[in-house]
């Protein structure tokens, strides 16, 4: 039986376009997967533990091959509890809109918190870094209201996609796929675009656990 781990990266609620087409995968999901466990963390009502100077202090110490102590090991013991809780899932739904051409800050907070050596990535001085997240897989639901793939750059950049799947890329996830809703607002034709994201979002949901259905 997988756990699904349900990660909402907008503030919109019901309004949010990208916790919408989530919401598509997840019934799919779980109509196809009834005793899947979901945990769902809503990056803003459940605040994270504020990553400061005893958190960078705390991480430099792992660096060195020490255990952080004092307050950089109450620090760490909150980095911990994070960590825990993405790692005890081995299936990921990202609700990721974009943000100002990259991800909400919740959600980089989310990352810069957990992004730590012995948890998300090993490092060798001569091979560089390894990610440690294997076996695992993840599905982003990629949302933005003037970006659009093909535009030119008054429409905006991409640093939102391209920064995520690097990190799951880094954290070990390789196993990824998505779907997309761009643009939501400066579009000639947004309800036809709205369909064919949640019609793929409700494709990938069903075969998630079945990669012949879900590369279909």
């Amino acid at each position: 039986m997988s756990n699904l781990l349900y990660v909402i990266g907008s503030p919109r609620g019901p309004k949010s376009e990208s916790t919408a087409i989530a919401e598509t995968f997840l019934d799919a999901y779980r109509e196809a997967n009834p005793a899947v466990e979901v945990d769902t963390l809503d990056l803003w009502h459940e605040p994270l533990p504020v990553y400061g100077p005893a958190g960078v202090e705390a991480k430099m110490s792992v660096f060195a091959g020490q255990r952080p102590e004092g307050e950089q090991g109450d620090a760490w013991s909150g980095v911990l509890r994070v960590f825990e809780r993405f790692n005890a899932a081995d299936r990921y739904l990202f609700a990721v809109p974009m943000w100002n051409h990259g991800v909400p800050w919740p959600l980089k907070h989310l990352i810069d918190t957990i992004s730590q050596p012995g948890l998300i990535f090993g490092f060798d001085p001569e091979k560089g870094y390894t990610g440690l997240l294997t076996g695992k897989k993840a599905a982003v639901i990629y949302t933005s209201g003037v970006y659009g793939a093909g535009r030119g750059p008054e429409f905006g950049a991409d640093f939102h996609s391209t920064y995520f799947n690097d990190w799951l890329r880094f954290a070990g996830i390789e196993d990824v796929s998505d779907v997309r809703f761009q643009p939501t607002i400066a579009t000639a034709d947004a309800d036809a675009l709205r369909r064919a994201a949640h019609a793929e979002a409700r494709r990938l949901g069903a075969g998630f656990e079945s990669p012949e259905l879900a590369a279909a």
